[in-house]
């Protein structure tokens, strides 16, 4: 049976690979922190990457805003089947098909607002302002419900904003207030990045054996690193990609989930709630963003399908979510699993997938869960 010397050698093999300069491993298993690895730096010149390190998260960054929504679902702020422009009546025009987009179509990627012109500018991210009426402005590409394609960046203005118009409260400080000050995640926040943040890097493709699937918009990994080691974009509030934290932190909120939300004694949603946020929405044999099968929660992707992050054959019990060619977070409610990977190197979605998959994997067979 293998160790947890064999999952630490695996973790460093990457590392000794090249596939990035620096990573966390965390592992929760029925609530007990029983793997929590650090190693390699935090740039081609950083200092020893630590367990503490904060890693820009990108789209790892999305179930945490999604569980603001559900925490205010969960309060009767707001109901999933709520027409978004009744909590943002600027959202749109009465009568029209974008007026029928609803919080449930947000969460799970079927509001047909896959792109607004808000995602080229990120010098105006900081601006809670702008990003609204850049929303306002923006056309359906689809009618809500009729297929899902990944809101990349969308996902999050418009959450942000429904938690804005709903709490009153600016997103970063409601999931501080709600989410991470609760568990106990001291190393995590939505923006307001420190200094101390990991220096990303865009590894060139090595391997070809198809194209890849659609990363940020048409940045090239070396353009996504450059953008978010800019001080003013990882430290500006942009709810689908622009959260800093560990993987010791991320693995601690997936393992609340998968114990219904609640952890040490501290509880951040309902039972009822969890299973909500947990429930498949849709399955697309081809995503309308990234082209590949995808199979979306509210605010999650579930696991199960051959080009997930959460093992070589996923079971569908997995419910997590990936960020931009660098990481991952995962929960398995049948397993009693709480994990992420973090990195600082950015590859091609195959290649991530690839090296994920396969720590996945190491890890369920280090439980002995094959």
């Amino acid at each position: 049976m293998p160790t947890r010397d064999d999952l630490r050698s695996l973790f460093e093999y990457h590392l000794e690979s090249g596939l990035h300069h620096g990573a966390q491993l965390a592992v929760y298993h029925e609530g007990e922190l029983v793997a929590d690895l650090a190693g390699g730096v935090t740039g081609p010149d950083g200092d020893p990457t630590t367990a503490d390190r904060p890693h820009v998260l990108f789209s790892c960054t999305k179930p945490f805003s999604g569980v603001c929504v559900h925490h205010l679902a969960d309060h009767g702020h707001l109901d999933y089947d709520d027409p978004v422009a009744d909590h943002w009546p600027e959202f749109a025009e009465p009568g029209t098909k974008k007026a029928e987009v609803t919080v449930r179509h947000v969460l799970s990627h079927q509001a047909g607002l896959p792109q607004a012109g808000i995602d080229g500018r990120p010098g105006d991210w900081d601006d809670p302002d702008a990003v609204a009426a850049s929303l306002e402005e923006a056309e359906l590409a689809f009618d809500p419900g009729e297929t899902a394609a990944y809101h990349a960046l969308t996902y999050g203005w418009l959450v942000g904003e429904l938690v804005r118009r709903v709490s009153g409260t600016p997103i970063d400080e409601y999931a501080a207030d709600h989410v991470f000050s609760p568990l106990g995640m001291d190393d995590t926040t939505i923006g307001n990045a420190s200094d101390e943040v990991a220096t990303l890097v865009g590894f060139d493709p090595f391997d070809r054996c198809r194209e890849s699937a659609a990363g940020l918009g048409t940045m090239t990994n070396a353009e996504a690193a450059a953008t978010f080691n800019d001080p003013t974009v990882r430290g500006a509030v942009a709810p689908a990609a622009t959260g800093v934290g560990t993987a010791r932190d991320m693995a601690r909120f997936y393992a609340c989930l998968v114990n219904g939300g609640e952890l040490d004694g501290t509880r951040i949603l309902s039972r009822a709630a969890v299973e909500e946020a947990l429930t498949q929405q849709v399955r697309v044999p081809r995503d309308g963003t990234l082209g590949v099968p995808r199979r979306y929660a509210l605010g999650f992707e579930r696991g199960g399908e051959v080009e997930d992050k959460y093992g070589t054959l996923s079971p569908e019990s997995v419910f997590g979510h990936g960020g931009l060619g660098s990481i991952v977070g995962w929960g398995d409610s049948e397993a009693g699993l709480g994990v992420a990977y973090v990195t600082n190197g950015i590859r091609d979605e195959y290649e991530h997938a690839t090296r994920a998959s396969t720590i996945a994997d190491g890890v369920r067979r280090t439980l002995s869960l094959y």
